[in-house]
């Protein structure tokens, strides 16, 4: 222990100065983030109907999709679109590609969410809506989805955590987030140590709020499992 030099592992100095430039990176990161999550909530919703169905036309695609992406790093997701797409033909830019890789990716996850919330109400439920005209999406819209949501919001805002802490892989194809800004002041200072822990630091923060938000979603959808 007394070789470690303690001086060296987080120089205040650099990261206030440094503060500026990494932010810049935020913007891809929220973007890359929050978007993917409204694209993966879309798509999951979707591909849990199919797993649900009784066709087995749609169930066993849904079955297959959620195992590969669920299966599969999302890492490899992302060289498979920016490095591998080329030799077939198809460049997608690199924030492109990784808002298409981590939309996919996280609909995997979200699609047993959402499969799981909505098996969780009560049959009964389709049956009182059926018994008053209600037409399936009717049911969904005004019955099953807003009970559902309540029970679906605390994995799905581990989703979402896991988007935001998971953006920094879009470094590796080249994305200005805010990790890639952090590599690049770390190697010009000679001191990675400061800005990883000054990103890190970052990605606490930005975690933290959306936990905050997620106690303040659960507070209003209490209702739904009040009644």
């Amino acid at each position: 222990m007394g070789s470690i030099q303690w001086e060296y592992i987080f120089n205040a100095e650099l990261a206030a100065k440094s503060f500026p430039y990494v932010m810049q990176g935020i913007w891809n990161t929220l973007l890359i983030s929050f978007a993917s999550m409204c694209f993966g909530l879309i798509l999951g919703f979707f591909i849990a109907l199919g797993r649900m169905s009784r066709f087995a036309l749609l169930r066993w695609p849904a079955k297959v999709y959620i195992s590969f992406m669920r299966g599969v790093p999302i890492l490899v997701i992302l060289f498979i679109l920016y490095f591998g797409f080329p030799y077939i033909g198809i460049q997608f830019p690199a924030l492109t590609a990784a808002l298409i890789g981590f939309s996919v990716n996280s609909a995997g996850y979200i699609a047993e969410i959402i499969r799981s919330a909505l098996s969780s109400v009560d049959r009964g439920q389709w049956d009182a809506a059926k018994s008053i005209g209600f037409s399936y999406w009717q049911t969904m819209r005004h019955v099953i989805v807003p009970q559902s949501v309540r029970i679906a919001l605390p994995p799905l805002t581990n989703v979402m955590l896991d988007l935001v802490k998971a953006s920094s892989l879009a470094a590796m194809i080249t994305v200005p987030e805010l990790f890639q800004q952090a590599k690049i002041v770390g190697g010009r200072e000679f001191d990675y140590m400061t800005m990883y822990i000054l990103v890190a630091l970052i990605y606490w923060g930005i975690c933290s709020l959306i936990a905050l938000f997620q106690d303040y979603l659960e507070k209003r959808t209490e209702v739904y499992l009040k009644k």
